[in-house]
């Protein structure tokens, strides 16, 4: 992407067909199990309705939502293949779920008793995933708990247990112990589950699991943040970023040695030197913690950002390069020609890019699309 744009002030670009690639390239890896591709959050950031399409298309055949209400917006999109929302408040009316086809999750027996609840209020078999906490100890249900929760979905008639289920807590650090641990509680669980009379599929596999962990694909996989292109393991996988941040140069000027830029004064120019004024800021996605420490490529280059970043604007140190209004800016993207990622901006802000992508979510950051929409 280079020369003059005409676009919005703030844009992030989705390159469709690089999500295709990665949903194709995770599916493979995991080719004994189903592939769930996960768009909770809106696809993070990218778009969930467009991102979820896209991924069907290539091969995935369940998605994963956070919420109900996410799975429902899917829904009511035309997305048809199962969808799994697995984290909604106690007192959640799930009978719109239950209607939907909306696989639901119970980590608690008062949750499996809610869904049984809307199950009878809408008239039909809820399916249901029931998930243990193996060591996270975030949702799931405790293992001093899950026998009860098994028997009890096993009782329940209108309750059908499609799998069990759990997340991994350090799958992204290769290698740590704490892994295999999970993995045999899981298959404790598991073993449990049978004993109850109960015949479940197993997924405990995210995005790290599905690249280095083929012993846990099991029959359900789960990819997150790799299905856009974002790798969470240090493990080489054939993976292409799906976001590129860009703007335009909003203003050019020369300002001579000894001038200041930006609130409280942080950067002076060493030199006379040519500022580029572009119109993104922290209410656009942009850190404040990243004044004086990132760059954009503009004009076929990194260039500097200088001068604290405020709400609406940075300021681009170009030396006595000429810029000119209107030249695109890319923010981040996919590092092909040297401009900055999501992963520079985590690196530099001590987060990680999942962040740098949610972010991007915002009413005036518009979204665009590129790569066929089939």
């Amino acid at each position: 992407m280079s020369g003059v744009m005409a676009a919005p002030r703030a844009e992030v670009v989705i390159d469709l067909e690089n999500l295709r690639h990665n949903v194709a390239y995770l599916d493979g890896l995991a080719k004994d199990a189903d592939t769930m591709a996960v768009v909770k959050a809106d696809g993070y950031g990218h778009g969930a309705v467009e991102v979820a399409r896209a991924a069907v298309d290539a091969g995935a055949t369940w998605l994963g939502s956070c919420s109900l209400t996410e799975a429902l917006t899917l829904r009511a999109a035309g997305c048809t293949v199962p969808i799994l929302a697995w984290l909604d408040p106690s007192g959640t009316d799930y009978a719109p779920g239950v209607e939907q086809d909306v696989d639901l999750s119970a980590s608690s027996i008062t949750q499996l008793k809610d869904i049984a609840a809307a199950a009878g209020k809408a008239g039909r078999t809820a399916r249901v995933h029931l998930k243990i906490d193996t060591g996270l100890s975030r949702n799931g249900c405790p293992a001093a708990d899950w026998s009860e929760l098994v028997d009890l979905a096993a009782k329940t008639a209108n309750i059908e247990v499609h799998s069990i289920w759990s997340h991994l807590a350090v799958a992204d650090e290769v290698g740590h112990p704490a892994t295999d641990a999970q993995a045999e509680r899981f298959d404790d669980a598991y073993r449990e589950a049978l004993a109850a009379g109960l015949d479940p599929r197993r997924h405990i596999a995210n995005s790290a699991a599905v690249i280095t962990r083929p012993d846990l694909h099991l029959d359900l996989v789960r990819p997150g943040i790799a299905i856009y292109g974002l790798n969470p393991v240090p493990v080489p996988a054939d993976l292409r970023p799906v976001m590129t941040f860009r703007s335009a140069v909003a203003l050019t000027k020369r300002i001579p040695a000894g001038e200041s830029v930006s609130y409280g004064l942080s950067w002076t120019a060493k030199n006379d030197t040519n500022l580029a004024l572009v119109p993104v800021g922290y209410a656009d996605g942009v850190p404040r913690s990243l004044s004086n420490r990132m760059h954009v490529w503009l004009a076929h280059k990194r260039r500097p950002v200088v001068g604290r970043i405020c709400m609406d604007q940075i300021v681009v140190d170009c030396g006595d390069d000429v810029v000119t209004e209107g030249d695109e800016v890319v923010l981040f993207g996919a590092g092909d020609e040297g401009e900055p990622t999501a992963r520079e901006w985590a690196d530099t802000t001590g987060t990680i890019d999942y962040e740098i992508v949610t972010g991007m979510y915002r009413p005036r950051v518009a979204r665009t699309y590129t790569g066929s929409r089939r």
